[in-house]
């Protein structure tokens, strides 16, 4: 198993021979508007793509999105990817992805199977009270195939309940994070704050975590640098990795 982050929450993933993309988001540094109603009031994405488009879709098989908030999946994202590949989703996000143009879009109940790797939906917060409300849906999911190693990408969601349900239903070998701890001017973290991922780690001994979604987007106000820190004074260095843009990351 292999995974390269590209940028924020868009990540190349591949697993038992075969090639996934998670949440493409493919636009130009800056040109996108900020969040409304958040910190850092500044375009997005606030950096650029490490490699090339065709760099990041050469060679996929498929694509999965985890929800379809804008810096999950991007109108240049739309626009640019090859609409006949399968695209695995949560079944809130069926119809648009299907009005996007896409040809063979699989919404995941609860589990599907394709290409002998089984995709698992699992659940999440994305956020507290009102405004984990108005987010709306997210989902995560996890990849299991026998003889492969497990991967839970947790998607857009804070520490709760759903999650940790997840890690100690499939024992995952890997972990994805989304982090961040983004946040609106009201209201707490709609992502993962460093606390959170300490929560992982705990919940989760036996797994290696990456964690991603990081300063990309305006209202992200958790840096690797800051989390980095947390990280070593909590001794989890070793164990829970802050990639950078572009870096690919094996796992044996």
């Amino acid at each position: 198993m292999q995974i390269q982050l590209v940028r924020h929450a868009t990540l190349r993933l591949e697993y038992a021979g075969l090639i996934f993309l998670v949440d493409p988001m493919f636009s130009a540094k800056g040109e996108m508007p900020a969040v409304p109603n958040t910190p850092n009031q500044r375009p997005n994405p606030g950096v650029g793509m490490p490699i090339t488009v065709e760099e990041v879709v050469a060679g996929v098989d498929a694509i999965l999105v985890t929800h379809t908030h804008f810096d999950h999946l991007d109108e240049a994202a739309i626009r640019l990817l090859p609409k006949h590949l399968p695209v695995f989703c949560q079944p809130p996000d069926l119809d648009k992805l299907v009005q996007h143009g896409f040809e063979q879009v699989i919404s995941i109940e609860e589990e599907y199977t394709w290409q002998g790797v089984y995709l698992h939906r699992t659940g999440g917060q994305h956020g507290t009270g009102e405004i984990g409300q108005q987010m709306g849906p997210v989902s995560g999911f996890v990849l299991e195939r026998a003889g492969e190693q497990t991967l839970y990408v947790a998607g857009d969601t804070i520490w709760c309940e759903e999650v940790e349900q997840a890690v100690t239903a499939y024992r995952p070998d890997a972990i994805v994070v989304f982090a961040g701890a983004a946040q609106f001017l009201t209201g707490g973290p709609i992502t993962m704050t460093k606390e959170d991922i300490v929560q992982v780690a705990n919940a989760a001994p036996d797994s290696r975590i990456l964690v991603v979604h990081m300063e990309t987007w305006n209202h992200c106000l958790l840096s690797r640098r800051e989390l980095n820190e947390c990280l070593q004074e909590k001794q989890l260095a070793g164990r829970v990795h802050v990639p950078q843009d572009g870096e690919i990351i094996s796992f044996h």
